[in-house]
């Protein structure tokens, strides 16, 4: 077990830096009319190398085209709408022909109290690229198990990709009990064309131990894919080995309950950022050389989570994101960043001056100097931003 976990917490090495600059955030607003906001994704969908926004809304699949020129509005354009009765809930997009230009999936029929009738339960639907990118999108059904609710591009191999699909409960459950939930690989076909993605995709089935899952976190080093599922009965690590997933027989904080996971590395050392329990209170950091380390406990439905050094110290920093005021009154996007020894964290804010009920997070260089930036849906709040980072 141990040399297992060591695997999976063996990083790329970042060197350590003592000076920790200040962290400085420019927030604005992309809409401030989405209808919940439930998933993002980052991603170049017109070619132009410059990675736009796309959005998984209540009834609406969108993209936002980043702008020609700093400062102009981010035109909004529809993929697909009312794909099922219920709502649209996730969505992923990466390049995976080499063509500049990502492939888009999406996952709707959000129901999380139905967990047997798969007619009225989850839905995943790849969407096919239209000529012109701001048109309509065609979504073409695929397999799904009731409550998708979490998807993520993986590869897994030379030119070789799969779809992971995460619902939140196996067929059946009732208070997250009873079957194992379903986690599912969706093999992307090869010389994808219209005819081939509308045939069944095979499906490698990930894991299915666990009662009540949330989000994962995927990371590809070298050859290996590696996965780790979080939810209410801690993290599993899963890797692709032998054109299968296998349980690495890692466990990433057995017993802790986890919403959102992410992996970050400092002083050569990884880390597994999770908020706990699921929807939790709590921002907490898992090592495999020292306990839990809770770094905050003033969540308030704790929903987002990004890892990535924002801050260029080469060590990765945490923004996590809530969705409820708390205790203070208080909801938004906070950045913690760690010292050179990853024992000691700060705190700093993310430009309060908008309000943001944050549902999600994703990071990414919008403005290409050389900064990553952030981009937060906000539910309660109804609306998208961008945290540029001014950071210096």
């Amino acid at each position: 077990m141990k040399n297992a976990l060591s695997l999976f917490l063996a990083g790329w090495f970042f060197s350590t830096v003592n000076a920790q600059p200040t962290a400085r955030f420019e927030a604005q607003v992309i809409d401030n009319q989405i209808s919940i906001g439930y998933g993002l994704a980052l991603g170049d969908v017109d070619g132009d190398r410059k990675p736009d926004i796309l959005l998984a809304d209540k009834t609406d699949i969108v993209w936002y085209k980043n702008p020609v020129n700093p400062g102009d509005p981010w035109q909004r354009f529809v993929m697909a709408r009312n794909l099922t009765p219920q709502d649209n809930v996730c969505i992923a997009a990466r390049d995976l022909d080499g063509d500049g230009r990502v492939e888009v999936a999406v996952g709707a029929g959000w129901d999380p109290g139905e967990t047997n009738d798969t007619t009225k339960s989850g839905a995943v639907f790849y969407l096919i690229r239209p000529q012109d990118p701001t048109q309509r999108w065609e979504p073409v059904r695929l397999h799904h198990e009731v409550t998708t609710h979490r998807m993520r591009w993986a590869k897994v191999g030379t030119n070789q990709y799969q779809l992971i699909v995460v619902p939140l409960h196996g067929r059946g459950n009732k208070n997250g009990e009873g079957r194992g939930v379903r986690v599912y690989g969706y093999e992307f076909p090869k010389n994808a064309q219209r005819a081939s993605v509308r045939k069944p995709w095979k499906l490698h089935l990930v894991d299915s131990s666990l009662h009540m899952t949330h989000n994962f976190e995927i990371w590809e080093d070298g050859p290996q894919t590696r996965l780790l599922l979080g939810g209410r009965e801690g993290g599993r690590v899963l890797a692709w080995q032998n054109n299968r997933w296998q349980f690495s027989g890692a466990e990433v904080g057995p017993g802790v309950g986890m919403g959102e996971v992410r992996r970050g590395t400092v002083g050569g050392k990884s880390f597994v950022a999770a908020v706990s329990p699921m929807h939790g209170n709590q921002l907490v950091v898992l090592r495999e050389d020292s306990p839990k380390q809770v770094l905050y406990e003033k969540l308030a439905q704790g929903h987002a989570l990004v890892c990535g050094d924002f801050l260029k110290t080469g060590r990765a920093q945490i923004a996590v994101g809530w969705r409820m005021a708390n205790a203070d009154k208080k909801f938004g996007v906070r950045l913690w960043a760690p010292d050179a020894t990853g024992q000691n964290w700060t705190e700093s804010p993310l430009d309060d001056r908008i309000p943001m009920a944050c549902e999600d997070l994703q990071a990414a260089d919008l403005d290409g100097d050389g900064r990553l930036d952030l981009v937060a849906a906000g539910r309660a709040t109804l609306n998208l931003l961008v945290y540029w980072n001014r950071t210096e």
